[in-house]
């Protein structure tokens, strides 16, 4: 099942969403500019790695401070699919959530989700070597922010199962908390030991469901989605 996109219209333009979607995809292209040697040394440079932010005198490849590593991080991918598929639930539900907040304010929340999201892995993982990349962390928080706001808005999902292909509308509710309970069941199971942050999906998708309250505006209720005739 893939989302396509949510049923959920916004009041404008979400800038913010389409700029950070650009940027992260102009960085990824500057990653492939550079060659396969140049590119390692990029990623291990701006990469969250765990024991370089615990331990500072650690230093290897350091461009940075360690803790800016927790910023620049969300801003590099490990290939066309990372990305691809982290800009498209950037895309289908950072908007709305944009929406909710304002542009600044929704710049502040998505970068704090981000942080503290791979500050979590870095945590659960302090002795790691492994460089932490991707916008999954602060993506997973405005999937948290998303499912308290509009939890009764439906998503168009692309359904293959082998030679059928088709799309049906899924209730919002069910599309994430499926999406949150796979994340935290991996987490459980692999750790550390697997390439994929686990914990910084966790992380990040509680942390975006704890502060949207403080983010949104006054005017925007809780569960206010789905309140749209559809045809």
């Amino acid at each position: 099942m893939i989302p396509l996109r949510d049923i959920n219209p916004t009041k404008r333009f979400a800038i913010v969403t389409f700029l950070l979607v650009t940027l992260n995809i102009i960085v990824y292209i500057y990653e492939l500019s550079l060659g396969p040697a140049k590119e390692d040394r990029f990623i291990f440079s701006y990469a969250l790695i765990p024991k370089r932010l615990f331990l500072p005198s650690f230093v290897r490849g350091n461009a940075i401070s360690p803790s800016v590593t927790l910023l620049t991080s969300m801003f590099l991918h490990g290939g066309i699919l990372h990305v691809a598929g982290n800009m498209l639930y950037l895309w289908i539900f950072g908007n709305n959530v944009e929406d909710s907040m304002g542009r600044i304010r929704f710049i502040i929340f998505y970068l704090l989700c981000g942080c503290i999201a791979a500050y979590t892995h870095a945590f659960m993982n302090d002795a790691s070597l492994i460089p932490m990349i991707g916008a999954s962390g602060a993506i997973s928080g405005v999937l948290g922010a998303y499912l308290l706001l509009y939890p009764r808005s439906r998503v168009v999902t692309l359904v293959i199962f082998i030679f059928y292909i088709t799309t049906v509308q899924v209730p919002t509710m069910i599309v994430l908390l499926f999406w949150f309970l796979l994340q935290f069941a991996n987490a459980l199971r692999a750790g550390g030991s697997s390439g994929i942050a686990w914990y910084a999906h966790v992380a990040g998708f509680i942390v975006g469901m704890l502060l949207i309250g403080f983010f949104k505006r006054r005017d925007v209720a809780f569960g206010g989605g789905g309140k749209i005739r559809y045809p």
